[in-house]
């Protein structure tokens, strides 16, 4: 019976106090939560501040690519959408403007004698891969935006990428370079502006 005085008195001194105990009552989990999250968020952090797989991939262009400026007179809506498709996609501003005036003259209802659709001229097989709807000129801008970039990262050169924006990427692996075809090779020089 000693024994059992000691032991209930051992455990009412060793028990938690009504502050210390409220901590774990079933009104204050969330807030028991929101402070674990926090000190584990802090540390989670720091630990993986420098991670390259926790930031977001970018697409790294370079800031000169020693061609003139978009100098077209077209400064209507489809400019901007033009500008905001470039700037996502990793690819210089003006290049890209200079493409669409080449390519469509700004006109979002534009039809090319092979099929292209729209602003940026994606054919109908590009636009499906791509996932656009070639008649929605935000999309359209969108898809030419990322087909150029993807072109960009293929062969490394923009000119390149022009050339296989217009005669097919397997036309320049083909001829090793910017293909011999006359419509091609005008098309880089007016969008290049060499």
């Amino acid at each position: 019976m000693h024994r059992l005085i000691i032991a209930v008195f051992a455990a009412a001194l060793t028990a938690p106090s009504g502050a210390q105990a409220d901590i774990f009552s079933t009104k204050n989990r969330p807030d028991l939560f929101k402070s674990q999250a926090r000190v584990l968020d802090s540390r989670a952090s720091k630990q993986y501040a420098n991670s390259v797989r926790l930031q977001p991939p970018t697409v790294r262009t370079p800031s000169k690519w020693n061609a003139p400026g978009y100098n077209g007179k077209y400064r209507g809506v489809y400019l901007g959408m033009a500008r905001d498709a470039a700037r996502r996609h990793g690819v210089p501003e003006d290049l890209f403007l200079r493409l669409v005036q080449q390519e469509s003259n700004w006109n979002p209802k534009a039809l090319s004698h092979k099929g292209a659709i729209g602003l940026a001229q994606l054919m109908p097989g590009t636009a499906r891969k791509l996932r656009v709807d070639p008649n929605d000129p935000y999309e359209n801008l969108d898809g030419g935006a990322r087909y150029l970039s993807m072109q960009y990262r293929t062969f490394g050169s923009w000119r390149l990428a022009l050339a296989a924006y217009n005669a097919g990427p397997g036309a320049v692996k083909k001829h090793g370079g910017i293909p011999p075809f006359k419509e091609t090779r005008n098309y880089v020089r007016i969008i290049w502006g060499s």
